[in-house]
């Protein structure tokens, strides 16, 4: 079924159609448009959390055999947004003497209902939501919400509490530049650290080496996410750069103690942390880069390795080790792993580095490679 998001959309569809049959209406002031019930086809439509002119409207689609969704009461967040986050929205309320941002007053929400065992219409406004996040990052990736084309996505994973100091930051944050300047539309899971350093470097490609290396040195005075000036400095980063390329932070609120970061032009947030890690994982067409980091990127490289190993998404994609020391003599996790893939197609898709260049190259050079199943 073919959705609809905006009130622009839904007024052009009816001024040359009659036929809304196979469609979803998606959290649209229906009083902003008007149009005769009756000469329009309404079995089968689904409207998703829609405002209404008045009941008897409800109960006139009713009749004419759509399905209602309706709006769930008392919530911070739209359990049928259409889209996915701006920094913006969610920044929304920030300030440095106190924090009543909208992504506080969802965490803030989230614990007070039960993180672990909401109740049952918490649980399913909360799975609702995920699900139109999922959709609303299916059509950003398709190409569908800006010009360019599907996206080649490269997610990049390592540790969430990673310095702003630290070599593995700027190595990152320039990695992400240079793919960015490249064409690939950069991935990570939103929050500090390895993946602030991610959609930093991302947004940063808009502008020149220089600059990149001026919001580093600025960054670098408050360098973990518990430091004073933390979320201060970021917003001074992009006060000074506001125009910067685009790509997708994908959080969640189960982490919610951590700050989003600001660097991201779309956030794909959710309450469901394994749909968050599973779905972050699979849209990595061209891709994932692993930094260094703790028990949840090793995780990941798990996660990601068997999605390779079974060819979940029918095709596999390269598996990008920067850090020779962490996943060579440190964990063993490379040589793990390369053991693990022998005899499978994947095992040519891992690869150990040390330098920017050479995790670029090797992205650069091993496009996804379909397996017919």
């Amino acid at each position: 079924m073919r959705e609809i998001h905006e009130i622009d959309q839904l007024r052009d569809f009816l001024a040359c159609g009659t036929d809304l049959s196979d469609r979803v209406i998606q959290g649209l002031d229906l009083g902003e448009v008007s149009f005769d019930f009756s000469k329009v086809k309404l079995a089968g439509a689904v409207f998703l959390g829609c405002h209404y002119p008045s009941l008897a409207a409800q109960e006139r689609l009713r009749e004419a055999g759509a399905l209602i969704f309706p709006r769930l009461p008392r919530l911070p967040y739209n359990p049928y947004r259409p889209r996915l986050y701006t920094r913006d929205e969610l920044m929304d309320g920030w300030s440095e003497k106190e924090d009543l941002s909208l992504d506080r007053r969802i965490y803030d929400h989230f614990v007070d209902h039960g993180r672990h065992r909401p109740n049952v219409l918490e649980a399913l406004a909360q799975r609702l939501h995920d699900h139109a996040i999922d959709d609303a990052l299916h059509d950003l990736l398709a190409g569908e919400v800006e010009p360019g084309g599907e996206k080649k996505v490269v997610a990049v994973m390592g540790g969430h509490g990673t310095a702003r100091t630290d070599p593995y930051y700027h190595k990152v944050a320039h990695a992400a530049y240079e793919l960015t300047k490249r064409g690939f539309f950069l991935a990570s899971g939103g929050g500090p650290g390895i993946m602030e350093a991610t959609n930093l470097g991302a947004w940063m490609a808009a502008y020149t080496q220089g600059d990149l290396e001026h919001a580093l040195a600025i960054l670098s005075s408050s360098p973990v996410y518990t430091s004073d000036g933390f979320q201060a400095k970021a917003a001074e980063v992009v006060r000074l750069y506001p125009e910067g390329a685009s790509s997708v932070a994908i959080p969640t609120w189960f982490y919610g103690h951590e700050p989003s970061n600001q660097f991201s032009s779309y956030v794909a947030k959710y309450f469901s942390n394994g749909l968050r890690e599973d779905g972050l994982l699979a849209i990595a067409s061209h891709g994932v880069i692993y930094a260094p980091g703790s028990a949840g990127t090793t995780q990941e490289i798990f996660m990601d390795a068997a999605q390779n190993h079974y060819v979940t998404f029918d095709a596999i994609s390269p598996m990008v080790f920067l850090g020779a020391d962490r996943y060579g003599e440190q964990t063993g996790l490379f040589a793990t792993l390369k053991r693990l893939a022998a005899g499978k197609e994947y095992a040519e898709y891992l690869s150990l580095h040390d330098d920017v260049s050479s995790v670029v190259e090797t992205i650069m050079q091993q496009p996804p490679k379909v397996i017919q199943s």
